[in-house]
């Protein structure tokens, strides 16, 4: 999905001390909790406020999106959200291993074409940097509009350290929801499911 260019993000987001834009380790004495691709952040923003004794951490590479969840921080106050503008590749030099409590994946870019599988991000790279990150029975936690997606990322979990302990092809609306979420629930089912690492 094409995302329309904010003029002032990059000045913005290379100005504030709210957004790590360069690699370096994150720590926290809250739980963590990671959502990897969040869009314009209306997700992970809301758990954020719901949840202040978890800290939560975007991370996302577009920089025009990074910036609309720069500007829902700074509305809503929220101390226990860090953003990261950066690609899922560099996970791993933000993350010690055994740091992260909980993953979400929410309407990732679905990659349909075969020869492009190995960037989904349910892919066995992203999989084995998961697992590395996640502590011990942290969990997985998936959804997509895209149904190959979803049937294609539980194949990938059956040579995994992943666990599936719940699977839905017709899943309700959680606490938080995106904006992605609320438009394509109306068009379509939402497909998702819950793993634990082993």
């Amino acid at each position: 999905m094409r995302t329309k260019k904010v003029k002032q993000a990059f000045e913005a987001i290379h100005q504030s001390n709210l957004i790590m834009t360069t690699p370096q380790i994150i720590r926290s004495e809250q739980p963590m909790v990671l959502e990897v691709g969040s869009g314009k952040g209306k997700f992970i923003t809301e758990l954020a406020k719901l949840h202040p004794d978890l800290h939560y951490i975007a991370f996302e590479k577009d920089i025009n999106v990074c910036y609309r969840i720069l500007e829902k921080q700074e509305a809503l106050l929220l101390p226990n959200l860090t953003i990261v503008q950066d690609d899922a590749n560099a996970l791993l030099s933000y993350f010690e291993p055994k740091s992260v409590s909980k993953i979400y994946l929410n309407f990732s870019d679905p990659w349909p074409k075969k020869r492009h599988h190995k960037r989904r991000l349910t892919a066995e790279t992203y999989l084995k940097m998961y697992e590395t990150i996640l502590v011990d029975e942290g969990e997985l936690e998936f959804r997509s509009d895209f149904e190959p997606l979803y049937t294609d990322s539980l194949e990938y979990l059956m040579t995994s350290r992943f666990e599936v302990y719940w699977a839905n092809t017709q899943c309700e609306a959680r606490e938080a929801v995106s904006e992605y979420e609320e438009k394509k629930r109306k068009e379509s089912p939402i497909y998702g499911f819950k793993a634990k690492l082993k």
